[in-house]
């Protein structure tokens, strides 16, 4: 029961001290999703190999007592698993915040029905393979079951972000990968209790009040928690550098409080909370939001290191792995399509949506915090195989995770659901030379989006055929309310200097610092180029603004695609155009590549250069060279 448990236990009481293995677990846990980010894998693949290599495999070698972390012999099971349901929590209340209700308004049939009915398919399925694949107890069988109901924001989350789909498809994942880890856990904790309970004291009476006493718990303090922390914040009563420990100090308290009514009520709480308070919108709560999502980084690290290196090598020798990949070959074939299926009809998804829904349901950090910790509370009652449900569940994790990772990038791209590498532009300012360049990306096919506050701006786009809205980045309290899909960069081109800067500044998070753009400022060229690093990097050449680029369209200068070939290479584009031409960017293989002033155009063969250049200046050139 996560209330009970949880995370930061770390070396060897023999050899190391627990600053060493903290650092250790730190190291790894950070470095395995830097590796990861490298290498373009599923960090939650890495996390489980470096906990498992640094755990029960270093425990194994000589050098074992000073080198293996061991969780247990440090803080003791207690104490890490109290740890590890709080830090849970605070992973469910950072999902949470992410779940905006305008975005499943039309969708939310198809998340309720698959945290409900699709949880029930795949429980009962797990269920029933468990007693016949892997030969487990009909007690074991249904309480794994019940555990591997969970998918879970830390596998989903970081998903969605490389695949990125398009369509719904991507926000019920969303929905469903936080909604259904508190349903999980709760309809687990009931299985548990039924198992360890003494004959005769368990009837449907006690868990129809169990379920109503988890519900209840959870969404009233979720909610008051929520509606606290928005009046704080509303009426100035913490200065904004205590803003974000007060939040998190109400997000344990309403866990802890919750958990005291009803175990494990405590991640519903949390979760509802989170819910509440993002689509409140009396406050701004994008600092708390940032703020959650760096500790949800640490947290996740530090989870899967320490519950990986909690394994036992003789627990997971005693597998049957010819079993347990028949196990999970049920899970992926039959226990997620058969819910998906049953859980989106009328749902008016496409095909190829369901399909992909059906490629995406691995299993993470709740799954495997909720086995360890059922798995003590099944060892201290002498229930009989107890042993299994954590090395199952891991590989379940393990497998599922290097499946659907593997595959589902792939599947949603021949589906036609994803965008994983947008190439689309973001204009921030819709002026007369910001409008050219939209129009000419537009006809090479790639994906533009202009925001402006000058309504005839905005008018002029639209009329021609441009995708624009009027509005302010800087006021907008969600920046979600634009459509950035197939959007991959932003360009900060309004005619101040400054709000080019904020601008950069509020998409922070939204998108790589290396996609964020913006004009030159009106320094000199060693000033502004100091400034890329922190506010963005500087389009086309320095010198070179809003007036400058302005002026020169006025001038009779336009926007020009040109093919770039063997037969004219890029050194006859210069003499050509000559030297005032000015390079925009390059297509490439469907790419586009930004001329800056730290990366300018270097197009090859097959290339297509956009420039603004100058006609009359061609005329002359043409001229002389006849």
């Amino acid at each position: 029961m996560l209330s009970t448990a949880s995370v930061i236990t770390l070396g060897s009481a023999e050899g190391s001290s627990i600053g060493v293995a903290l650092t250790a677990v730190l190291l790894l846990g950070i470095g395995a999703q830097w590796v990861a980010w490298r290498l373009r894998v599923p960090s939650i693949l890495l996390l489980l190999v470096f906990g498992l290599l640094a755990g029960p495999v270093m425990r194994q070698t000589a050098a074992g007592n000073f080198l293996a972390i061991n969780p247990d012999e440090i803080f003791g099971s207690d104490l890490l698993f109290a740890l590890v349901g709080v830090s849970v929590g605070m992973i469910l209340y950072e999902g949470g915040l992410t779940l905006k209700m305008r975005e499943i308004r039309s969708s939310w049939r198809s998340v309720a029905m698959l945290v409900t009915v699709g949880s029930f398919v795949t429980w009962m399925v797990a269920l029933v393979s468990a007693k016949w694949i892997l030969g487990l107890s009909t007690p074991i069988a249904t309480l794994l079951g019940a555990v591997l109901i969970v998918t879970g924001p830390t596998v989903i989350g970081p998903m969605l972000s490389h695949i990125r789909p398009s369509g719904v498809s991507g926000l019920i994942l969303k929905w469903e990968g936080i909604v259904i880890d508190p349903i999980g856990v709760a309809v687990a904790v009931l299985v548990f209790e039924a198992i360890v309970a003494q004959p005769g004291t368990h009837s449907l009476d006690v868990t129809i009040q169990a379920i109503l006493t988890t519900l209840g718990a959870g969404i009233l303090l979720g909610v008051s928690s929520a509606l606290l922390l928005k009046e704080v914040l509303n009426r100035f009563l913490v200065p904004d550098y205590l803003q974000n420990p007060v939040s998190l100090m109400l997000v344990i308290a309403t866990f802890t409080a919750s958990n005291l009514i009803k175990d494990e009520s405590g991640l519903l709480a949390t979760t509802v909370m989170g819910i509440v308070l993002v689509n409140q919108r009396k406050v701004d709560i994008h600092h708390i939001l940032e703020f959650k999502e760096n500790l949800r980084v640490l947290l996740i690290s530090v989870l899967f290191i320490v519950l990986a290196a909690r394994l036992r090598i003789e627990d997971l020798q005693r597998l049957d792995w010819l079993e347990v990949f028949g196990f999970l070959v049920v899970l992926i074939v039959v226990a997620r399509p058969l819910g998906v299926f049953l859980s989106t009809l009328g749902a008016g998804l496409s095909w190829q949506e369901r399909v992909f829904l059906c490629l995406m349901a691995p299993r993470g950090i709740v799954a495997a915090a909720a086995a360890s910790i059922f798995a003590l509370g099944l060892e201290k009652a002498e229930v009989e195989g107890f042993e299994t449900i954590v090395p199952l569940t891991f590989s379940v994790i393990i497998g599922t995770v290097a499946f659907y990772g593997l595959t589902a990038p792939w599947a949603a791209r021949l589906l036609g659901v994803a965008d994983p590498n947008p190439q689309g532009v973001l204009f921030v300012g819709a002026s007369g030379w910001t409008r050219a360049l939209a129009g000419v990306l537009t006809k090479r096919g790639v994906p533009v989006q202009l925001i402006d506050t000058n309504r005839a701006n905005i008018r002029i786009a639209v009329m021609n055929g441009l995708p624009a809205t009027q509005g302010n980045v800087l006021s907008m309290g969600d920046l979600t309310e634009i459509d950035l899909r197939g959007i991959g960069r932003v360009f900060a081109t309004t005619p101040n200097d400054e709000v080019n800067t904020l601008v950069l500044q509020s998409f922070k998070g939204y998108f790589e610092t290396s996609s964020m753009f913006r004009l030159s400022r009106k320094v000199s060229k060693s000033a502004d180029s100091g400034h890329s690093e922190s506010s963005g990097r500087v389009l086309f050449d320095n010198g070179l603004g809003y007036n400058e680029l302005e002026d020169r369209l006025q001038d009779g200068w336009v926007i020009k695609a040109t093919n770039i070939s063997s037969e004219f290479s890029f050194e006859d584009y210069q003499t050509l155009y000559g030297s005032a031409a000015v390079a925009l960017c390059t297509l490439r293989d469907g790419a586009m590549i930004v001329s800056t002033v730290d990366a300018p155009a270097s197009p090859v063969a097959g290339d297509t250069i956009i420039s603004l250049v100058n006609p009359d200046e061609l005329f002359m050139l043409r001229a002389m060279g006849s």
